[in-house]
């Protein structure tokens, strides 16, 4: 689709320029400003058509619009929307039952942000290492990897290892330890009896869709148990089918003591997120040690619910496996000279531009050019995250333009 008049497009200028003016600079949006969406495909302010291989950094899972879980948000607005965790709603019990079967685990914490979910997986790891490891009182200490990614609230940029990420927004929060990703030995130096918690991403996504060495995960496992410790698996962006599994830690055959999750939870419509785990530690919450006005109301809780059949009934972890081992063959079979690396698991697809050929922003530009939306990450690199309900047609249709640009 084309645009018919010169209005739409001053409409787009006109957008753009108002959102620069009234917004804070935060991001660096690509020059777009979109209307509609459905399945992978989204409509821009002109009409022009584009394939969403970006999925609002992994939210989108199930597509724009799934009817399914659109049609679970309808139902729910009409009975009964906010109640707050002062009262139960009716369903909060059969949300937080659904989830926790899905993962495996005995119990959870709802919340609507991937860092308010983190900041709850941090609470519950200091509080079981008070409680249950003896740990002398604010004393704990918990271990995360360079190049991670958690979030943005002051205590999650304080244990970044990117410059940016901290500039002018210390004083941080004290008891976190860096280490290097990937890097077993590093690992075991750094645990003291104070240590309470390993928190890692199974697949470090924003850091430029970094995938550990087979087994990592597994050696870290039995480190944490062997020393009596927490592995926290933060999976907002792996969850839920994204890398071909249901959670990523599944491809190293581990069971992390607590798993964060957050994005697809919400099927694309509201942020609804999750740590789920043991009652060892999750069952240390009193009434007024933490809580949330909006985590667990019944909107979300329908439109989890509605999420999570949805990944289950229609096998996306299936089509995610099957679509991204495809997509991945395709792009090295391209064998450009201007990509290093095409790494990944799934639909979580890393295309890795090499130095001497410039940054992954120009090219994720051409591809805007050709109706394909992906955005770059860490400078070098092309993140392709296209909803899990591509077809192999989709899928065909965007591994032929990006060919035009990686050629």
């Amino acid at each position: 689709m084309t645009p018919t008049t010169g209005t739409s497009t001053t409409k787009t200028a006109h957008l753009i320029e108002q959102a620069e003016t009234w917004s804070a600079h935060n991001y660096h949006p690509l020059p777009v400003v979109l209307t509609r969406g459905e399945g992978v495909w989204v409509y821009d302010t002109d009409g022009k058509k584009y394939m969403d291989m970006l999925s609002a950094y992994s939210a989108l899972n199930h597509g724009h619009r799934h009817p399914r879980v659109v049609q679970a948000l309808k139902d729910q607005a009409d009975r009964i929307t906010l109640t707050s965790r002062a009262f139960y709603n009716e369903l909060f019990g059969p949300f937080c039952e659904k989830l926790c079967r899905v993962a495996g685990m005995e119990m959870t914490l709802l919340m609507n942000s991937g860092a308010e979910a983190v900041e709850t997986a941090i609470k519950t790891a200091r509080k079981w290492g008070y409680k249950v490891k003896n740990v002398p009182q604010d004393r704990a200490e918990i271990l995360v990897c360079e190049n991670n990614f958690h979030g943005r609230t002051t205590t999650i940029v304080g244990f970044s290892s990117e410059d940016q990420y901290r500039e002018d927004f210390g004083p941080f929060t004290p008891g976190f330890k860096l280490i290097p990703y990937d890097d077993i030995a590093a690992l075991e130096r750094a645990i003291t009896p104070h240590t309470v918690a390993l928190l890692i991403e199974p697949i470090q996504g924003e850091a430029g869709i970094l995938v550990p060495r087979d087994g990592y995960l597994r050696k870290a496992a039995e480190i944490c148990r062997k020393n009596r410790m927490l592995l926290v698996a933060d999976e907002i962006q792996t969850g839920f089918g994204r890398t071909g599994k249901m959670f990523c830690y599944e491809h190293d055959g581990v069971k992390p003591d607590l798993v964060i999750v957050g994005k697809a939870l919400g099927g694309g419509l509201l942020p609804v997120s999750a740590v789920i785990g043991s009652r060892e530690s999750l069952g240390l919450f009193r009434p007024g040690d933490h809580g949330s006005t909006f985590g667990g109301n019944p909107l979300a809780c329908a439109v989890g619910i509605a999420a999570l059949d949805v990944i289950v009934e229609e096998k996306l972890v299936q089509r995610s496996a099957e679509m991204g081992a495809y997509f991945m063959d395709r792009l090295r079979a391209m064998k450009s000279p201007r990509v290093k690396d095409v790494r990944g698991k799934g639909l979580l697809i890393g295309v890795h531009i090499k130095d001497e050929h410039g940054t992954a922003r120009p090219y994720c530009e051409k591809l805007m050019d050709l109706g394909i939306l992906a955005k770059e990450t860490h400078g070098q690199v092309i993140r392709f995250a296209p909803p899990l309900v591509m077809t192999r047609e989709e899928a065909d249709w965007a591994l032929e333009r990006i060919a035009k640009v990686l050629g």
